[in-house]
């Protein structure tokens, strides 16, 4: 048995979580986890069991409860300082906090309440609305910003891929899921997260399951 386990909703419905995930798998740390079923009647209870604010993901420790996606990329971020998951530039640190923050408030919510999460699911000719184009906008900006001026030794935001990266990756799959054009340096940098071998893990479990979420399973139906 590892000495960290994840707790985790649905891989394929249940997004937030996969910052963190991909963190630890990113820091070649070993972790157990629990998958918690989503969308049943009890799932809200069960996530209470293990998180003080009844959602997902917790990182335990022994007896430490980690618990928020940002706040588990940076424990997993010091337990793994050769990982390599901030820039080792002070300034362009910053930066990717700056980035990590930005994603992490609620700016981001049309985008995701819009968009819900679901991985295997393929969708086109979605009418995105204009608070959510605005969103989409922004969040591929920073990605286009990023690339230009602190991306040049890798294909991700600064390079090689940090926790900035990894808050970009539930996006990065419902764009894919809701085929959302993108400009061409913002779609080469979906593709290179794609690519990338934890989150192609993460993808193929998400395809993997069995499960059903009928709010995300039937959003637009006619498109």
């Amino acid at each position: 048995m590892a000495e960290l386990t994840l707790i985790l909703g649905s891989k394929n419905y249940c997004l937030w979580p996969v910052s963190a995930w991909l963190c630890l798998r990113t820091a070649g740390l070993e972790f157990d986890e629990i998958i918690l079923p989503f969308g049943e009647p009890d799932s809200r209870e069960r996530f209470c069991d293990y998180s003080p604010t009844g959602r997902v993901p917790v990182l335990k420790h022994g007896d430490l409860s980690v618990w928020d996606s940002a706040a588990v990329c940076e424990y997993v971020a010091e337990l793994a300082p050769e990982a390599r998951l901030w820039p080792e530039d002070k300034s362009h640190r910053a930066i990717a906090r700056s980035v990590v923050a930005e994603m992490h408030s609620h700016k981001a919510s049309p985008l995701h309440d819009f968009l819900p999460g679901n991985v295997r699911r393929r969708v086109t000719g979605v009418a995105l609305p204009a608070n959510v184009k605005e969103v989409t906008g922004r969040m591929t900006g920073i990605w286009t910003e990023c690339r230009r001026l602190y991306g040049q030794e890798g294909p991700f935001l600064f390079g090689h891929f940090t926790v900035a990266d990894a808050v970009q990756a539930h996006m990065v799959n419902r764009f894919v899921t809701y085929g959302i054009e993108l400009e061409p340096e913002a779609a080469e940098y979906r593709d290179a997260m794609l690519a990338y071998p934890p989150m192609v893990e993460w993808n193929a479990a998400a395809g993997a399951e069995v499960s059903s979420f009928a709010p995300s399973d039937n959003a637009f139906p006619n498109s």
